[in-house]
């Protein structure tokens, strides 16, 4: 069985971390209490990929937090992350599963109930419902689905599900109510002047609503 806590993930984003770095940024977050970190870079080749993905995996070290890298199969295998994370034009969840092995934490994104309900739970571990809200961190997102479509697809999914898109610390309530297992931010930590106290701004309403 594997255990992974999807309460508070962050994706990194290279532009908002650009002031002190995808490392740094991630190292603060998890120190305000992030549980799962994402290495997502669009224009990144593997090499690349594999450099900063490995300077991750050693600055959470030791942390309980996990590591996971968005679509790019060959960087997360020579990494060691504890995860790979892939969107429907990506790869099939058959090929990606072939490829990590049984071990590594698999994720997929969800966008409409039919796609969360054709998850095949021997294959994906988890899925990313989306977007919540309208987000400039990514540009090609679909239309947003807001709290009551979050809510319809996560009861579709047959795996825990994690909110993404235009979420912040005060949207933690409705995600958890929606039956989300947590919350997917970008800029509500990466590009931040405090990255470490937006975070525990964030975990404080987690605690909260988990009590």
């Amino acid at each position: 069985m594997k255990h992974f806590d999807l309460s508070l993930y962050l994706v990194l984003d290279p532009d908002l971390c650009a002031g002190i770095g995808m490392v740094e940024t991630a190292r603060l977050a998890v120190a305000g209490g992030a549980t799962m970190v994402q290495l997502r870079n669009k224009q990144a080749g593997t090499a690349a990929m594999i450099e900063i993905g490995r300077a991750l995996k050693q600055a959470l070290d030791g942390t309980g937090a996990l590591l996971i890298v968005n679509d790019d199969v060959a960087a997360a295998i020579a990494i060691g992350a504890d995860g790979l994370h892939i969107g429907q034009e990506d790869m099939d969840a058959v090929t990606a599963r072939r490829m990590i092995g049984p071990e590594m934490i698999l994720g997929l994104s969800v966008e409409t109930a039919a796609l969360a309900a054709a998850v095949d739970p021997g294959l994906v571990d988890y899925t990313g419902v989306g977007p919540v809200f309208a987000t400039p961190t990514k540009a090609d997102h679909k239309q947003p689905i807001g709290f009551d479509g979050l809510a319809r697809l996560v009861k579709a999914s047959p795996v825990p599900s994690v909110a993404i898109g235009g979420l912040k610390a005060e949207h933690v309530a409705e995600v958890f109510a929606a039956g989300a297992k947590g919350l997917a931010v970008v800029s509500a930590i990466a590009g931040t002047p405090d990255p470490e106290a937006a975070t525990r701004r964030i975990a404080a309403e987690i605690r909260k609503v988990r009590r």
